[in-house]
């Protein structure tokens, strides 16, 4: 079995290494505060000139995120119209798919031709589509030359495995109903619901009795785990996949299932694949001759009840999404929540740690080290729909989306892991190494910090410079220069407004049409819901900083208004 890092080891030598990258992220965070403070007091014309210096970077930062976004927005459209059932059974041939191809545009342009000059709107239609298969047409030609690495789609079993602590039937009906709709067949498909042992009996029983029943002969198994939490385990989602995973090999085994052909997607309970995701999925998995080294993401939304919470709740997980758009673009993208990998690769890599908190993303790390740096995530531009925070009171729910939110920033406990399974590795490249490390900590530094930088960087001179500095030209100038900047930057906002828009779920019948005014207006908290979004990560960091470890996964309440 691949050894990785031990969080809690126990090693005098291996425990200091562990200390000294966890304090990292926390130091600097409250370096940043206190150096914020000092600068302004002391050095007010350097803290007045950083700030000016950090205003245009975040500018910057903003138009490439946004440009970034709706490039993925459009991208994520686009996925959603095509037909991947029919790529899948057709691209093992992919010449003979080509010649397809091309015999279909050429029907496609003969019809353009027969539609009115004035019907613009058909005109239109039939335009983008030849220009989408002339896209893929092209793509399908760079298949050829790797015709004999591309898998059959009936070779491939897809398990899909949905982890419940507490959670109703209701909340976990709707995300099995998806898999039921898939445009893909689910003869290839096998549930796996993964119990907790220390969930009321009474309820767990009677919440897998009714689902297995619900859908009693509609995939190729329904199989149900029940975890306990064993010695060295903490009480997470990672512990239940591994038991459950550990419970698929002796299952595959039996019946001669080869693990390289087996997809496992590690799914929330709440996760409502879009009906082309298997399709698109399958898709990218036989066409990759390195398969078994891509994790596969879709892209999180959380439409599944964002009629149904505040205006607090949905400016985050919309910003959220907005920023799972932008990383999907980047090469450096890493899974989050729901997420597939081959089967395989988690038998080889061990599956996930079962003493930390953060499973979604710590797989990839893992994988990463054990690859020797050759392992990505291969982005699938389609939707899968989670729960916004939802709890019976307002204020509750807004407690809850703040421990969603800390447990999220609390994934930063990778960093201190990874950087020990990767710096002794050799076989990795030193500016690959760097490249990681920045990326784990600029992120969640910037999470902890910006928003702080940019609400209160901007008076603190001003505030404590004193007198000879508060007569000087640069602090009279200094409020305009960062309020014209800060407003220059409001764009990024103006495109995301109406793109979130666009991307709203239908809107439940029980809701009068006005709600779409209180939709739109919301965005009038942005800069309130942008501190609120921060204390997380900086709560987060500080406690790993100070030692105050968290005993257990924090499972967030989901609840469904009738």
């Amino acid at each position: 079995m691949y050894n990785f890092p031990n969080p809690k080891t126990t090693e005098p030598k291996e425990r200091r290494a562990q200390r000294f990258f966890e304090i990292i992220p926390g130091t600097m965070t409250w370096t940043t505060f206190v150096l914020m403070v000092v600068f302004s007091w002391k050095l007010p014309v350097v803290a007045a000139i950083a700030i000016i210096v950090f205003d245009v970077y975040w500018i910057l930062r903003v138009i490439f995120i946004t440009h970034y976004s709706v490039k993925a927005y459009l991208k994520m459209k686009k996925g959603k119209n095509i037909d991947w059932w029919d790529r899948c059974q057709n691209i093992a041939h992919p010449e003979k798919y080509s010649e397809q191809l091309k015999d279909r545009i050429m029907s496609m342009k003969k019809s353009l031709k027969e539609i009115y000059f004035f019907d613009w709107k058909n005109r239109s239609i039939v335009k983008n589509q030849i220009k989408e298969e002339k896209r893929f047409s092209k793509e399908v030609k760079k298949l050829i030359p790797i015709a004999g690495e591309i898998w059959d789609w009936r070779s491939v079993v897809h398990i899909v495995f949905l982890p419940t602590a507490n959670e109703p039937a209701d909340v976990i009906e709707p995300a099995i109903q998806s898999l039921a709709d898939t445009n893909f067949p689910k003869s290839q498909m096998i549930v796996v619901l993964g119990t907790e042992e220390r969930e009321n009996p009474e309820n767990r029983l009677s919440k897998v009795e009714y689902l297995k029943k619900k859908f009693d002969g509609i995939f190729r198994d329904f199989i149900v785990t029940t975890h306990k939490v064993a010695d060295g385990e903490m009480k997470c989602k990672a512990s239940n996949a591994s038991y459950a995973a550990k419970e698929l090999m002796v299952y595959l085994d039996e019946r001669n299932i080869d693990y390289k052909k087996v997809v496992f997607s590690n799914f929330d309970c709440d996760s409502v694949a879009h009906k082309e995701y298997f399709g698109a999925l399958t898709y990218a998995f036989i066409t990759n001759p390195k398969r078994l080294q891509r994790a596969y993401q879709p892209i999180p939304v959380y439409h599944n009840t964002l009629w149904d919470t505040n205006a607090v709740v949905r400016m985050i997980v919309t910003g959220s999404s907005f920023w799972h758009l932008y990383q999907s673009t980047r090469r450096e993208m890493v899974t989050f929540s729901s997420h597939s990998e081959s089967f395989d690769t988690l038998v080889k890599v061990g599956f996930w740690p079962v003493n930390m908190i953060s499973e979604d993303s710590i797989i990839y790390w893992k994988c990463l080290s054990y690859f020797d740096g050759e392992y990505e995530v291969q982005p699938i531009h389609l939707p899968i729909s989670l729960d916004a925070v939802l709890a019976e009171t307002y204020w509750k729910t807004i407690k809850n989306q703040y421990k969603q939110n800390r447990r999220w920033a609390y994934g930063i406990e990778n960093f201190p892991v990874t950087m020990r399974a990767i710096l002794p590795n050799k076989k990795i490249p030193l500016k690959m190494k760097m490249r990681i490390a920045f990326e784990m900590l600029e992120g969640h530094y910037s999470w902890a910090t910006t928003s702080f930088l940019l609400a209160f960087m901007g008076w603190l001179p001003l505030a404590l410079g004193g007198e000879i500095f508060r007569g000087s030209v640069l602090a009279h100038n200094l409020p305009l220069m960062t309020q014209v900047l800060m407003q220059i930057s409001l764009l990024g906002l103006f495109v995301s407004i109406p793109l979130s828009m666009l991307s709203l779920p239908p809107k439940p019948k029980k809701y009068h049409w006005s709600r779409y005014f209180l939709m739109f207006f919301q965005y009038a908290l942005f800069p309130i819901v942008a501190l609120f979004s921060a204390l997380p990560a900086v709560d987060s960091q500080t406690r790993i900083l100070l030692k105050k470890y968290f005993g257990e996964f924090w499972v967030t309440e989901k609840i469904r208004k009738q």
